[in-house]
């Protein structure tokens, strides 16, 4: 029998379905545990109100920053230093993390995370400023990975500016690619989801790109370049 001839799902194994998606999800957000140096940063975070990756999007940051043997990485989203630690742990020794964020404040927290995980001054650039400038001043296929975790309605300029930073065989990660499922909800129009959506629409139109949606955190729009 083709996948055409299957017959449709009822209500009760739908539902069951996605109990059994939610369940997964669920133990995979739950089965990375962070250091203390990790869990301090986050707490700092939540202090001052800026958004950190769950520990299981880290741990996937980290994954992809080893996969592409990551010398340079460009993170939009400094926040308090969470996921940049994530990916400094995944970089090579002389990696250098560049980091853009619009808080001068988020970013002296983020450089005292980094201190605290005896990352050297060397392998972190922090720049303050708005990421739709300075992504612009960045060179052309100099990354290896890019990290986007900034606000919906910025997400297709910066997939923009992410993909030509991107050398090939690099990666682009676009965190809050789901908002919380409305990006997946036909009935959503409003200005965050058609944003999300055009991001989306960015990375699958772009023949060098071969895209993915995991569904950890607010969901992560992952792409490989060839």
């Amino acid at each position: 029998m083709s996948s055409t001839d299957e017959p449709a799902a009822t209500s009760g194994e739908s539902s069951a379905r996605a109990r059994q998606a939610e369940a997964i999800v669920n133990h995979a957000e739950h089965s990375i545990s962070e250091d203390a140096i990790v869990a301090a940063a986050r707490e700092r975070a939540v202090d001052i109100g800026a958004g950190a990756v769950t520990p299981a999007v880290g741990a996937l940051l980290c994954v992809l920053a080893k996969l592409t043997g990551a010398r340079a990485v460009v993170e939009v989203g400094t926040g308090a230093g969470v996921s940049g630690l994530w990916l400094l742990s995944g970089m090579r020794e002389d990696g250098v993390l560049t980091t853009i964020d619009v808080e001068p404040e988020h970013q002296r927290i983020a450089k005292q995370a980094f201190s605290e995980a005896g990352v050297g001054p060397g392998r972190t650039r922090l720049i303050s400023g708005r990421a739709q400038e300075v992504l612009t001043r960045l060179a052309d296929e100099s990354y290896d990975l890019v990290f986007i975790d900034a606000a919906p309605a910025d997400q297709p300029q910066f997939v923009v500016e992410g993909v030509r930073l991107l050398r090939p065989g690099g990666a682009i990660v676009v965190h809050r690619a789901a908002l919380g499922g409305r990006a997946g909800d036909a009935s959503a129009k409003d200005n965050e989801v058609a944003a999300v959506r055009e991001a989306a629409r960015l990375i699958a139109e772009d023949e060098r790109l071969t895209p993915v949606l995991i569904p950890l955190g607010d969901g992560l729009l992952a792409a490989a370049r060839d």
